[in-house]
């Protein structure tokens, strides 16, 4: 164990999430959110409401989200739970502005990833305080130990998933449990566990990073191609393309970097849609 006891791993395969975890300093967040602002000027507006492919794979054009992917504190916790050689598969930003309406259905992540075997974690990074005041994510516990599970698109303009996809099965919400998170720690969860969070009604903006990570011998079984970012130990089944790192914010190459990888991203978790990805 690096950075979990026994007991926390125990709870986490047990439960299918874990929190709160320590990852980021108050230096750390305000460098991170420094970064954040500097982005949105670039864009010239809210990363929730830029064009959606900034909301991803943000590692893929700016330095400083590659080095938060490989953060030490964040991996040690990840390869308590799955193992030393480690992938990230994708980021996305899950920000709610003040007094929004966005929100997260009732899903599964896997529902639309391709990915095979189920053993991929989500570290949920809160950039901000994340609260039963300003929308935290809700779980139900015990649901990663089921099958994927139907779900049906809604494509409703407020739900910030990429297809507004919800479960087709019944959730008793007396059973959900929040995560709610301080800056700078996070929440670890099981790629099948059933999640979702409600609006956010303060006068405070909400901002969460979530970092899909997978063992190495995880393949597509979607697409005809996939990439990931090895970040720690080695890849020895070679089942997705390596991603570069960028040389400098938003540079000329970064930038086409990033468009490739989001657009094989797009590809598949819009697959059998005649629609672009809009989260």
């Amino acid at each position: 164990m690096k950075a979990l006891t026994p007991e926390q791993v125990a709870s986490f395969h047990y439960n299918g999430f874990l929190y709160p975890i320590p990852a980021l300093s108050p230096e750390e967040i305000a460098t991170y959110l420094a970064g954040v602002e500097r982005l949105e000027t670039e864009l010239g507006s809210p990363v929730a409401d830029a064009d959606s492919k900034w909301r991803s794979h943000a590692y893929a054009h700016s330095p400083w989200f590659n080095d938060l992917i490989r953060h030490p504190r964040i991996l040690d916790a990840v390869e308590d739970v799955i193992g030393p050689d480690i992938l990230c598969w994708g980021t996305t930003f899950f920000t709610k502005e003040a007094r929004n309406p966005g929100y997260v259905s009732w899903h599964q992540d896997s529902t639309y990833w391709g990915l095979e075997p189920p053993d991929i974690i989500t570290a949920w990074v809160a950039f901000t305080d994340s609260n039963a005041a300003n929308g935290a994510m809700r779980v139900i516990p015990g649901t990663h130990k089921m099958d994927q599970v139907p779900h049906r698109d809604t494509f409703a303009a407020d739900n910030l998933l990429s297809r507004g996809q919800e479960i087709e099965v019944e959730v008793n919400e007396r059973d959900a449990a929040m995560l709610e998170l301080a800056a700078g720690e996070m929440s670890l969860h099981h790629v099948r566990l059933i999640h979702g969070s409600d609006p956010n009604p303060s006068d405070d903006r909400r901002i969460g990073f979530a970092i899909r990570y997978v063992p190495t011998y995880v393949r597509q079984v979607a697409g005809s191609t996939d990439s990931a970012t090895l970040v720690r130990g080695e890849d020895r089944f070679h089942n997705f393309e390596l991603e570069q790192r960028p040389d400098a914010d938003m540079s000329p190459g970064a930038l086409a970097h990033h468009a490739a990888v989001a657009e094989r991203y797009s590809q598949i978790l819009m697959r059998g849609t005649d629609r672009a990805m809009h989260a």
